[in-house]
């Protein structure tokens, strides 16, 4: 059976779509990939963003609601971000997000490494995490970032939970994580191929409130399957091990299936292929709305309900 490859991508909820572009695609540098809408509300975009071409674990996506009032964190949550950062980039991206306003908190140091927290327009909170082994991705050169500095996927996700033993054991059982590491309240697990976003974070937190879900909120994150086999296998595996499965839903880029853990996060696991070259080559990647054929016969509806947005012209990547 493949293993679990770390996390496909991570789903946020945002609360205006041009600060949401403006944000990441600017200031952090991550390439819109993706401009396309909720398959399940098509009135609202879905953007993704991530490297050049979209390496599932480097996409964070967002379906951005107008006027959402901001979530507010607690138990029952992923409540952080982390991409991982060379050691060399803390100062780079300390002054970067302070010349944007997002000024970063105090650097921490967690399981040895330094920890840069900051939050987006929403009030997600995102940690930029020193890596001395950065994964491969392949980098925007078109974007704002130099290489050097560049974000280079994701590090981990960090879980509040109320009680954590059982979604510990669904995380070491069924999807075959270890736990590698304590530091107080906070327990570290990551996944066996210990690539890409192989980490999950669990602070243990009982009897505290838990969130109200919002702007600045995550609505999921979605874990990596090599294939459709593979996705099926996992499925199976967590059936047997008592969670309610979703069938497979085709989401056009990948394919999916969601459980909600036992601490009431919810869990996609999501396959690598087709990925986002399917319906644009990759000097166009994120340029034009895209639909899904079930959903193109409504474009002139859609085009209509949705606000104009647009990417911002690039800035010098000597900034």
């Amino acid at each position: 059976m493949q293993m679990l490859q770390g996390l496909h991508h991570i789903t946020a909820v945002a609360s205006q779509p041009q600060a949401t572009i403006d944000f990441y695609h600017r200031v952090l540098g991550q390439r819109l990939v993706k401009k396309t809408v909720n398959f399940d509300d098509p009135g609202t975009y879905h953007f993704y963003f991530g490297d050049e071409v979209g390496t599932p674990g480097t996409i964070l996506t967002f379906f951005p609601w107008p006027h959402m009032r901001r979530g507010v964190p607690g138990n029952g949550e992923t409540t952080a971000v982390a991409y991982a950062i060379a050691p060399a980039s803390l100062e780079y991206w300390r002054d970067r997000l302070a010349a944007y306003g997002a000024a970063p908190g105090e650097v921490q140091t967690r399981f040895g490494t330094a920890v840069m927290p900051f939050r987006d327009p929403d009030g997600l909170m995102v940690e930029l995490v020193v890596d001395e082994k950065l994964p491969a991705i392949q980098h925007w050169g078109s974007g704002p970032i130099p290489a050097d500095h560049a974000l280079r996927g994701f590090h981990s996700v960090t879980l509040w939970l109320d009680a954590m033993g059982p979604t510990a054991g669904v995380l070491t059982e069924p999807m075959g994580y270890t736990l590698v590491g304590q530091e107080g309240s906070r327990y570290r697990y990551q996944d066996a191929s210990r690539g890409l976003g192989g980490i999950v974070d669990i602070v243990h937190r009982p009897g505290q409130r838990r969130g109200s879900f919002g702007a600045g909120s995550v609505h999921h994150i979605a874990f990596r399957a090599a294939d459709d086999a593979a996705q099926l296998a996992y499925g199976q595996r967590l059936q047997q091990a008592g969670l309610q499965v979703t069938p497979v839903q085709d989401r056009q880029y990948f394919h999916s299936i969601y459980f909600r853990e036992p601490g009431g996060v919810l869990f996609e696991i999501a396959t690598n292929p087709p990925g986002f070259t399917l319906d644009e080559p990759v000097a166009e990647l994120g340029d034009h709305l895209k639909l899904p054929p079930w959903l193109e016969p409504r474009r002139p509806e859609i085009e209509r309900r949705l606000p104009p947005v647009t990417t911002v012209p690039q800035e010098s990547a000597a900034r």
